[in-house]
């Protein structure tokens, strides 16, 4: 970070609710000046205690050396239906800085219910095209990596080399188990979440972790949610309660592990269940 920017960004800074921030029509224009991304712009200016506007409702979660290891950060997102549109929304906003989203299907009518990505005039369209879209809509300063791929075991180290955390948001057993495989290999963790008609569940994984073989049974294929259902509310929460999980990978605090957060709406019932070790 040169003085010459510290010197700018200081004085385009205006105080706003006892911190200073810099308003997103200055962090592009800078950014344009010193042949710099906006994000390096918002990182430079987060190390000189500048928050960018878009940042300062997250001051009082993660602080400004949280945002700083968000904006840092490179998260992936496997799978981008109802569980993964929301969780790509959420991270977004928080302002993750690198985004590597997976996903090899399209958008067809079934899924205009609960998919937050998924308008009437997305319909064919590809998921990980239209989840990019999204993203730089919401938080143009990010950088956005889509595969529009299904993804084997062996092809998650390769995709995700650059992430701190994959966020599990995929529907059928096998590809969970590939995932969860893939992430070890990386030797980082893995944020799962799964819904099935009006309950839901959440767990974070890490490399040596028993994780979904403790969960689900060998040779299962799909998960209850093929029979229960998927309202529109569900994918929401599971997604937002594993974005959060994410932040407290990347900013530091106590994450959902060895067992899994299980909620039912339909009886109010939010109760941790310990896994039985192998």
């Amino acid at each position: 970070m040169t003085e010459e920017l510290i010197l700018e960004l200081e004085k385009v800074s205006t105080e706003e609710g006892g911190l200073r921030v810099i308003h997103l029509e200055d962090v592009r224009r800078l950014a344009a000046k010193h042949d710099l991304s906006p994000l390096d712009v918002e990182v430079s200016s987060l190390e000189a205690g500048i928050v960018p506007a878009r940042y300062h409702r997250n001051m009082g979660t993660v602080g400004i050396e949280g945002q700083l290891k968000l904006l840092r950060a490179c998260v992936g997102v496997c799978g981008l239906g109802g569980l993964g549109g929301h969780a790509v929304e959420f991270l977004a906003r928080m302002g993750v800085g690198h985004l590597v989203l997976a996903d090899g299907d399209r958008f067809v009518e079934s899924n205009l219910n609960r998919q937050a990505l998924c308008r009437e005039i997305d319909l064919g369209r590809s998921k990980a095209e239209r989840a990019r879209e999204r993203v730089l809509a919401v938080n143009s300063s990010l950088k956005v990596t889509a595969h529009q791929r299904f993804l084997s075991a062996e092809e998650v180290p390769e995709i995700f080399a650059e992430a701190q955390a994959v966020v599990d948001a995929l529907d059928n057993v096998p590809s969970r188990l590939a995932l969860q495989e893939g992430c070890a290999e990386l030797g980082i963790p893995m944020v799962h979440g799964a819904i099935a008609g009006n309950a839901g569940q959440v767990m974070t994984v890490y490399p040596g972790d028993p994780g979904l073989k403790a969960l689900y049974l060998a040779g299962e294929e799909r998960g209850v949610e093929v029979v229960e259902g998927n309202p529109s509310a569900l994918p929401a929460l599971i997604a937002a309660l594993q974005v959060q999980e994410v932040v407290k990978i990347i900013c530091g605090g106590e994450t959902i592990r060895h067992g899994f957060l299980f909620l039912d709406t339909s009886s109010n019932i939010f109760q941790f269940i310990p896994l039985r070790e192998a």
